[in-house]
């Protein structure tokens, strides 16, 4: 285990390990314990009882948080003609199309959060799977990244619209505010994921579905919300 520092020792001292909180009382802990310098981004880490390496246990989508995530996503847009024009409108950060593709494939260039396509876009931003899929960027009409509703598709996500999905451990880690944000309008987005989370149970997860919820601040230990708290 790497030595943790002073303030993180100092902070997790406030945070009983075997208590399961409430998630009002989580947030107020969230609060307590971020001591950094910054405002420091809260995450909910939430571990779901399926099993990802099949197609039909997956857990995926996007949802608006009422109180956005605190930071502006940069967009990049591909599209052409009336629909690149409507992503500048919009607010997209940056449209293009072959243009794009050779600005990531020679310069190595990902100044961007969020990527969005067209559909018949799909064939030309396929040649960047290899790049883009290890990062989580490639557009998937899951979460609304494939679409010719260009526009509503650039505003949601400059409102905050965050993607969930899970990783290789059947975990999601989704960023759910800034510690400045306030224990009720963290716990509000949180409850915003999470009903999305649970509605998005697949029919063939078994068992008990949500294993454990955790949140945290960037710098600050973990701590336990639970699960059940959720569920009502």
């Amino acid at each position: 285990m790497p030595k943790r520092g002073k303030r993180y020792q100092e902070s997790a001292k406030l945070v009983d390990r075997a208590t399961l909180y409430e998630p009002a009382e989580a947030f107020d802990l969230v609060i307590k314990t971020a001591k950094a310098k910054f405002d420091e981004t809260v995450e909910a880490h939430i571990k779901l009882g399926v099993d990802s390496r099949h197609a039909d246990q997956q857990v995926r989508g996007a949802i608006v948080l009422p109180h956005g995530t605190g930071r502006t996503s940069k967009v990049l847009v591909f599209a052409k003609g009336d629909k690149a024009k409507e992503a500048e409108a919009a607010g997209a950060d940056y449209v293009g199309a072959e243009d794009m593709v050779e600005k990531i494939q020679k310069e190595n260039w990902f100044d961007f959060d969020v990527v969005v396509a067209t559909p018949d876009m799909m064939g030309l931003v396929g040649r960047l799977g290899r790049v883009l899929g290890p990062k989580g960027l490639m557009p998937n009409p899951k979460s609304g990244t494939v679409t010719f509703e260009v526009e509503k598709a650039v505003k949601e996500i400059k409102a905050g619209k965050v993607e969930y999905r899970l990783d290789k451990t059947n975990i999601i880690h989704v960023p759910i505010g800034k510690v400045s944000f306030g224990t009720e309008r963290l716990s509000e987005n949180f409850q915003t994921l999470m009903e999305a989370v649970i509605k998005a149970k697949p029919a063939a997860a078994k068992g008990q579905y949500l294993r454990s919820v955790v949140v945290a601040s960037t710098m600050g230990p973990g701590i336990k919300i639970n699960p059940v708290k959720v569920m009502a």
